[in-house]
């Protein structure tokens, strides 16, 4: 297969491909492997490759809806066995899953053949995918840019063609920020859709959420269809759709009402090009039939960025404190970047109390939410507030950060994602415009608890009307 034809495919119509003889997993993953070769001296999206390529594709079940696609995996929060889980560390290198999550038994289970794994920033809490540990991951669009994060290795994989769809996770916006700078789609499912086990209960108290970047909505909503439904003891466990995503994609939504806001709650500054693609998405949305108003839920700032901070800081000090145990080295400056050690110890400072009065913000920002929702089928907003930002400008080693300066360094650019980590709601990113540079920029869609259906079917009907290009310009 050419490189010029494995890119022009989505990831369901290559594992057709494969099931009708057309090509074999192994003629992908070769395509994958000299894409990487193409790509990643500029853009260091991807870590590793597996050298046991041929085992892999041995083990693809041949009739799965994604038989023998190339497959990427995030270097954090998911295990595959025998393979290494760094969290983008220096402190965690080295470090070897012991068995598959069951996600990661998942993604086998629908056939995707899993090559290697991408980069992400140390312990995941970063908008920017910049390590001590791995170096800089840069954006296929502008190499002098970053692809977002923490997913920002998938998404930049992605975006090169070097796969169709990547693992990604979402802890605050992880999954649809880089989705936004990458021009992809992220989409962030609803609280218990997907499973995260079995070595945790769930991620960041509920806020981590697992799916994958893709290039397409129905690549998005098969994957979802595969590999939804709790697992075996899993604290979260919701009804399951009524029928296979997939198949809402054939139906357009009925007449919805609809709030967008270009404001961001945090007063921060949003991009004119940003705002001026969300007036023009809510206008198409009036334009299709839709019930179109300006309006959204209110959101005390100051008290959820600091239910933020405690949440994220417990969670990575309780990942570090077990790190230094099963490593032996120390939490400290030859270990952790600045950044991480100041949200390590703020960890360590808090009491059982302090979290218990974070889960009180997060109770009024749930009840107020629910409430808005209760009204509005669809809430758009942008993704982020700012294009995809320099290289550099969110390094987590040299800088003198607190923890809570960190949280609000971290989000000024992306101020609208984070909150629907806390209620748990379903949102989406789609690449709908393009900055006047050729910028990706993102507009994020939220719909009620467990309403994945609705933005997918909505998803569908823009990717008809408001196409995206589906993978970077290829270097020279």
């Amino acid at each position: 297969m050419k490189i010029s034809e494995y890119l022009s495919y989505d990831a369901l119509d290559l594992a057709r491909l494969v099931r009708e003889g057309e090509v074999t997993a192994g003629d992908l993953a070769q395509c994958a492997a000299a894409l990487v070769e193409q790509w990643n001296p500029s853009i260091n999206a991807v870590l590793e490759l597996f050298d046991d390529v041929d085992d892999i594709i041995a083990a693809v079940p041949a009739q799965a809806p994604f038989s023998g696609v190339p497959f990427l995996i995030k270097d954090l929060v998911l295990q595959a066995q025998g393979r290494r889980s760094e969290m983008g560390s220096r402190l965690a290198a080295g470090l070897v899953a012991q068995g598959d999550s069951d996600l990661m038994m998942r993604f086998r289970q629908a056939g995707l053949a899993t090559l290697g794994r991408t980069a992400t920033p140390e312990m995941g809490y970063n908008i920017a995918t910049e390590t001590l540990q791995a170096g800089i991951c840069r954006n296929p669009w502008d190499t002098t840019r970053s692809p977002g994060g923490s997913s920002g290795g998938s998404a930049a994989a992605v975006a090169a063609g070097i796969v169709p769809v990547a693992h990604a996770n979402d802890g605050g916006g992880s999954i649809r920020i880089p989705a936004a700078c990458c021009g992809l789609v992220g989409l962030k499912p609803t609280r218990g859709r997907v499973p995260i086990g079995p070595g945790a209960a769930e991620g960041l108290n509920g806020f981590g959420i697992e799916l994958a970047v893709t290039r397409t909505v129905r690549d998005a909503a098969a994957l979802l269809d595969a590999v939804q439904g709790a697992g075996v003891g899993d604290p979260y466990v919701i009804a399951a759709p009524a029928s296979s995503y997939l198949s809402t994609l054939q139906q357009a939504p009925r007449n919805l009402k609809i709030a967008y806001s270009v404001e961001a709650w945090s007063g921060a500054a949003v991009d004119p090009e940003i705002s001026a693609a969300l007036r023009s998405v809510a206008m198409m949305c009036e334009s299709m039939g839709h019930s179109v108003e300006e309006a959204c839920p209110p959101l005390d700032t100051e008290a959820f960025a600091d239910a933020n901070t405690d949440l994220w800081s417990a969670s990575i000090a309780h990942w570090v404190v077990d790190i230094c145990a099963a490593t032996g080295r120390p939490a400290d400056h030859s270990t952790l970047e600045q950044a991480t050690l100041a949200i390590h110890e703020h960890g360590l400072s808090l009491s059982a109390v302090d979290l218990l009065h974070a889960d009180d913000v997060f109770n009024a920002v749930n009840r107020d939410f629910g409430g808005f929702f209760g009204d509005y089928d669809i809430l758009l907003t942008p993704t982020t507030a700012q294009l995809p930002w320099p290289i550099g400008q969110h390094a987590s080693d040299g800088g003198n950060y607190t923890a809570r300066s960190w949280t609000d360094h971290v989000f000024s650019p992306a101020p609208f994602t984070a909150v629907y980590n806390c209620t748990g709601q379903p949102a989406m990113s789609l690449p709908l415009a393009r900055s006047q540079s050729g910028l990706p920029i993102g507009i994020q869609f939220a719909a009620a608890y467990g309403c994945e259906d609705l933005l997918l079917s909505l998803a569908a009907v823009f990717e008809q009307a408001m196409p995206w290009p589906k993978v970077a310009p290829q270097p020279n």
